[in-house]
């Protein structure tokens, strides 16, 4: 809908001055609200032309005045073309602030950090993991300090964060905070969606990430082999939170599943598949994608081992699962005992579902992935690596076949 604009300069006889000079003043319109302010100018009645709303003759002082008011006149369009380019409101109260030089509140950068965690807090179970909430608290706190340690101020507006302040920030979280490039990377990642916010909002016309580059690098991830996976299953505890502990992360290792998502599983989660055996429907709490898992003999195994746990009756759960914390902590007395000599955490059984269990075993990496729930292959080719024991029995197949059929042929064959 189009916003209609009306302008009028008039001498407002209710408001002479001792000398009995009138003041010019201005009624805008904007879409039925006015505001009138004066133009500080005066003028005999007797000279002002109501019709033409400009003083009468030609004279020097004529022309002066009709020239600011026509001044005026193209501020008022000046503005008017402005925020139609800005796609910006045409309102009443933005034309009176532009037009008497009130300035707008510069936008913080603090307050809409803030209000954005609080937005992802409410939605914590619907949208986001709590994880999620923790690390954008992180980088809230992280902004905070940077701005006390390189300015000396504790929040700036947004209209100043410029490519040399995200530069700096970058700086900040390597050198004093001592992140690592991942870590480092990941803070900016989180700052760069507050700047989306913005910029989405029309409060800033540029992006200070235009011309910033960084990069995740790639991470060799520890995963158990075979035997490890064997130690840990094998093994009996004196204490019953040590097998308990052991039994969710060996269910881990043989179902991919995160930390979260077997917290979350119940016994709907187990249905028929379509070979007739069980399986695990489910959905990854940190992307929503669908993860749809056969299960081998071990996790079924310990399914039926705590049906009847009063933590899964009580609470509709499918293993009675620790705190995330308590498991790692208890992780870390498991590899001790067993002569693991890695940093075991819950995670590492994902790792190892996808390196030891499936892949070095023949399963293609596209079921991999799916069972993983990964949205593409290259997120799982970071989880998967293929170990040297699976290149050498697959080389050892293409020796085999070479050894017993005639090289020359197999060269034509393969150019």
């Amino acid at each position: 809908m189009k916003t209609k604009i009306t302008l009028h300069f008039y001498a407002k006889s209710t408001k002479a001055n001792a000398a009995g000079l009138l003041p010019i003043y201005v009624r805008l319109t904007v879409d039925g609200n006015r505001i009138e302010f004066s133009t500080k100018k005066f003028i005999d009645s007797a000279k002002w032309s109501p019709e033409m709303s400009k003083m009468k003759g030609n004279t020097e002082n004529a022309r002066s005045l009709n020239e600011y008011l026509d001044l005026l006149k193209s501020k008022i369009f000046d503005i008017q073309m402005e925020l139609i380019h800005r796609n910006e409101p045409l309102t009443i109260e933005v034309f009176k602030n532009r037009l008497l030089g009130i300035n707008e509140r510069e936008r913080m950068l603090i307050p809409i950090f803030e209000e954005h965690n609080r937005k992802v807090e409410e939605l914590i179970g619907l949208e986001y993991a709590p994880g999620t909430l923790e690390r954008y608290k992180t980088s809230l706190k992280h902004t905070k300090d940077f701005l006390e340690w390189k300015y000396n101020i504790s929040d700036i507006e947004i209209n100043k964060i410029d490519h040399p302040f995200i530069t700096e920030y970058e700086f900040y979280l390597r050198s004093v905070r001592k992140c690592a490039n991942n870590t480092a990377v990941k803070y900016i990642k989180n700052f760069k969606k507050i700047i989306k916010i913005c910029i989405s909002n029309g409060w800033l016309d540029k992006d200070p990430f235009a011309n910033y580059k960084s990069k995740i690098r790639e991470v060799e991830r520890d995963y158990l082999t075979q035997e490890e996976v064997q130690d840990i299953y094998s093994k009996v505890f004196i204490t019953e939170r040590l097998n308990l502990v052991k039994d969710i992360f060996v269910f881990s290792c043989f179902t991919g599943l995160a930390y979260i998502d077997v917290k979350n599983l119940t016994v709907s989660n187990i249905s028929m598949g379509i070979d007739g055996g069980k399986w695990i429907f489910t959905h990854r709490q940190k992307t929503e994608t669908a993860s749809r898992i056969p299960l081998l003999p071990i996790p079924e195994e310990l399914i039926l081992k705590y049906a009847n746990h009063p933590q899964c009756i009580n609470e509709d759960k499918l293993l009675p699962i620790l705190s995330n914390q308590k498991m790692n902590s208890y992780l870390k007395e498991i590899a001790d005992v067993c002569g693991i000599k890695k940093d075991l955490t819950f995670h590492i059984a994902r790792h190892t579902f996808a390196t030891t269990v499936t892949l070095t075993n023949g399963v293609p990496i596209e079921s991999v992935s799916k069972m993983l729930g990964h949205k593409n292959i290259r997120t799982t080719q970071h989880y998967a690596k293929i170990l040297d024991k699976k290149v050498s029995e697959d080389m050892m197949v293409l020796r085999n076949k070479m050894s017993n059929s005639n090289n020359d042929k197999i060269i034509k064959n393969t150019n």
